[in-house]
């Protein structure tokens, strides 16, 4: 390999064009809803809390400080952590971060229950984000509470964190499988004692798009406070749950890194910021240090020991990887024919991948810049049907491609190798 820079293990080659990118606008864009909150919205970062139930996690003291301090420099509006009832060691580990001076400010998720909001405030976290079972499922078989009593016990624990200065959440488990009523009701009476916010929490991961839109726009027409949303990823649907509840309303989004979490987790943070980056540009890149992200991936991977998938939103092995001839072609004219993200905007470079049966002569001609060397385009088109030809029998390897390129150019006749000068120069001028 001849110095590429292939820096987050792409096995192709740069295109040499990250500037240039202009998105075209979308046709199918609407007006501006005046409830939607796509371009103003917080993010609640849940890796130090929903992160610590996914099976592999194990965070040290040193660990959950270093990823604090990550994602705060990030820009993230909140951080979340194990309720600090959960362990001895969770109540410390509260108590240390709150104490870092991060900008984002802190929070602990606890039961609906007053001794646990009384920890919570010893922990000396800014915020107490309360939750409880409201579904059928849940009020029988997890807590046994009707729904009287879980108003009643919301309404005092609500009071008591209020009363302590902290802001407070009110958010009910498994809400998309709780009664309408019941849940208005609930909202409706937390919202007139003043909490900061409500949650809904797709617990299940079962909710749709269209059911959270509406869901999300109805419980706007009657609560005044913020909407918290947390969806889990169960059916792949985390990700667009989290974007239509902006739409429809809500104002702070649960993340984690790489989606970790309780089974497959729930939205994660890089992947939501894809989506939002291409809905609100400005918004987003004036908020976040998108560059981190690959970096608060990594740092995340490695301590829960995975790897990062290969299609992950913007960090991925292959997420701005062109193989395609005529993809590839594009590309070289102009990123934004098949890129709706910017690399550039991650501190990420684009590839094409120029070592396959699929490759067209303009990615290997790129290439034979790439190298120093001077071709004319039919002698690219040459040597493209031979990197082809071997591809066709096996698989080929950069440095195969790169063999071939180099022979070719080699064994041409000394009088070919002056005409490809010339007209490399003549392109140039």
């Amino acid at each position: 390999m001849c110095g590429d820079g292939l820096s987050n293990g792409h096995n192709g080659t740069t295109s040499g064009v990250n500037g240039g990118f202009q998105q075209p606008p979308n046709p199918y864009t609407g007006p501006s809803d005046y409830l939607s909150n796509v371009a103003n919205f917080k993010i609640i970062e849940s890796t130090l809390r929903e992160g610590e139930q996914f099976a592999n996690a194990y965070f040290d003291t040193e660990t959950k400080i270093k990823i604090a301090k990550a994602l705060d420099a990030f820009g993230v509006d909140y951080i979340e952590l194990t309720s600090p009832v959960a362990s001895e060691q969770s109540f410390q580990d509260c108590k240390a971060i709150a104490s870092l001076g991060l900008k984002a400010k802190i929070l602990t998720h606890i039961r609906c229950d007053i001794g646990d909001a009384k920890k919570a405030v010893e922990a000396g976290v800014d915020g107490v984000d309360v939750v409880i079972g409201t579904s059928k499922h849940l009020r029988e078989h997890s807590h046994g509470k009707d729904m009287e009593y879980i108003t009643k016990t919301a309404l005092e624990v609500i009071e008591y964190i209020k009363g302590t200065g902290l802001e407070v959440r009110f958010s009910s488990e498994d809400s998309f499988r709780s009664d309408l009523v019941d849940l208005l009701s609930l909202y409706k009476a937390v919202d007139k004692i003043g909490v900061n916010r409500v949650g809904i929490a797709d617990t299940v991961g079962c909710a749709s798009p269209r059911q959270v839109y509406e869901l999300v726009r109805t419980l706007r027409g009657v609560v005044s406070c913020d909407i918290e949303t947390h969806f889990h990823h169960d059916t792949g649907c985390s990700i667009a749950n989290a974007f239509c509840a902006l739409e429809a309303g809500a104002t702070h989004v649960d993340t984690s890194v790489l989606g970790i979490g309780e089974r497959n987790g729930i939205t994660p943070l890089g992947g939501f910021l894809a989506r939002m980056v291409v809905s609100a540009p400005d918004y987003v890149k004036s908020k976040y240090k998108l560059h981190m992200i690959k970096e608060i991936e990594d740092l995340v991977a490695e301590a829960v020991q995975v790897n990062t998938p290969f299609n992950n939103p913007i960090t991925g092995f292959c997420a701005f990887t062109h193989k395609a001839g005529i993809h590839a072609k594009a590309i070289l004219n102009n990123p934004s024919t098949y890129e709706i993200l910017n690399p550039a905007d991650f501190g990420l470079t684009r590839y094409v991948h120029f070592a396959s049966r699929l490759t067209g002569w303009n990615a290997v001609k790129t290439r034979v810049q790439q190298l120093g060397l001077n071709m004319t385009d039919d002698q690219c088109k040459e040597v493209t049907a031979k990197i082809k030809a071997l591809a066709d029998v096996r698989p080929i390897a950069i440095d195969d491609a790169d063999s071939i390129i180099r022979t070719y150019h080699l064994e041409l006749p000394h009088a070919e190798k002056i005409a490809a000068n010339g007209h490399a120069e003549h392109v140039v001028a």
